[in-house]
């Protein structure tokens, strides 16, 4: 019951933040966003035809009526058409949120636990040679630039000049090797790009909760070192563990999404979201942004839930 109330009352004071970054971005493209009236007109349109098309768009309504319209469309979910595609918003969503979401899960879930893995290791071996090579590889990840490094897998993993065991682009995905065979590229480089930055971090954690004085008095009464690193140190590291993995959620799902699948050519909620750039679609940019941050309203919701559980202390109020 305690949850629920606590639930309720996060999602009633995200609205705020939802209305404040719907309002933001719809007036930079209302006002500073591409003009589709002459992308859908040919050559020397008249009046009358310029006067229509902005009728169709909704052009010509005021800027209060057109927020009140689009507020409408993200209560009920109903985006409209697209600009480029004349699809159903919604209907592009439904399709192209799925395969976001399977292309992205195991490079999201493989890049944080063997980041927890390694900088645990890192931490263990604090400033001996196994430390420096981890946080060199980890140097190295977060220098070197994920469009090469989707490139360079890309080369070496399904080209004919390396081991073309992979599919270059698409996907064609209808069982479960299909799955594998086309998502085993995009996650190589997403696991390896996001290992720099976790292993960092996470080492950077754990090397702070060791200096505490409870893990040096619980070292000194002789605990060993397995069940020192679990119980009093990666226990209680776990709340800015638990942070960097939920409010990296949105950025992964959109942002890391739109890069592989532009270059791969995957279907996803990030390739549409870069046509839309492109084109200057703006129901579908529109929807974009809005489901973006209702997903961070929901992640900080899921967020604070997790913080109780992993530590009684926290209070939900």
């Amino acid at each position: 019951m305690e949850i629920l109330q606590f639930a309720l009352r996060k999602l009633i004071g995200g609205i705020p933040l939802i209305l404040g970054v719907t309002f933001i971005s719809f007036l930079l493209m209302v006002y500073f966003g591409p003009d589709q009236t002459f992308e859908l007109l040919g050559k020397n349109p008249t009046a009358d035809e310029i006067a229509e098309v902005r009728h169709q768009l909704g052009y010509d309504k005021s800027f209060v009526v057109r927020y009140g319209e689009f507020l409408k469309q993200l209560v009920t979910m109903d985006f409209g058409l697209s600009d480029s595609t004349g699809e159903p918003v919604s209907s592009m969503l439904g399709r192209t949120i799925p395969v976001s979401i399977a292309l992205v899960t195991p490079g999201f879930i493989l890049g944080n636990l063997l980041g927890v893995l390694l900088a645990l290791v890192a931490a263990y071996h604090r400033s001996g040679w196994i430390d420096k090579a981890i946080m060199g590889f980890a140097v190295v990840g977060m220098s070197v630039s994920f469009l090469i490094v989707i490139i360079a897998f890309q080369i070496l993993l399904s080209s004919s000049f390396g081991l073309n065991l992979f599919p270059v682009r698409g996907w064609n995905v209808n069982s479960v090797g299909d799955y594998v065979m086309y998502v085993t590229v995009p996650t190589l480089a997403s696991v390896f790009v996001a290992l720099g930055y976790n292993t960092r971090f996470y080492r950077a954690v754990l090397v702070e909760e060791m200096t505490r004085d409870h893990v040096r008095t619980a070292r000194a009464f002789g605990i060993s070192p397995m069940k020192l690193f679990y119980k009093h140190i990666l226990k209680n590291a776990l709340i800015p563990i638990i942070t960097r993995v939920m409010f990296s959620i949105p950025l992964v799902v959109v942002s890391g999404s739109l890069l592989i699948e532009s270059y791969f050519g995957i279907p996803g909620v990030g390739k549409i979201t870069f046509d839309a750039i492109t084109s200057g679609d703006q129901p579908v940019l529109k929807a974009v942004v809005s489901l973006t941050a209702i997903l961070f309203v929901l992640t900080l919701l899921i967020t604070d839930i997790l913080y109780r559980a992993v530590d009684p202390r926290v209070s939900l109020k």
